[in-house]
């Protein structure tokens, strides 16, 4: 059970580091340099995968963590 949290928990590290970089849009709130950073984006192929298997791992790891915890 601790090789399958480990190697979740590598796939969750690898598919966060791909996705995109959202917190430099976030920064240009405070410049005033981004019109469109409110507006109703929907993600779409890519990126909505690597949304989905982000929440995936990140569900997988959590469930693995507590069966560990518990035993």
């Amino acid at each position: 059970m601790e090789t399958a949290l480990l190697i979740v928990s590598i796939l969750l590290i690898a598919i966060v580091l791909l996705q995109s970089n959202k917190a430099s849009d976030a920064s240009q709130i405070i410049t005033g340099g981004n019109e469109a950073l409110f507006q109703n984006q929907k993600e779409r192929g890519v990126e909505l995968l690597i949304t989905r298997l982000t929440i995936l791992l990140g569900a997988i790891f959590f469930i693995i963590s507590f069966i560990l915890f518990v035993k």
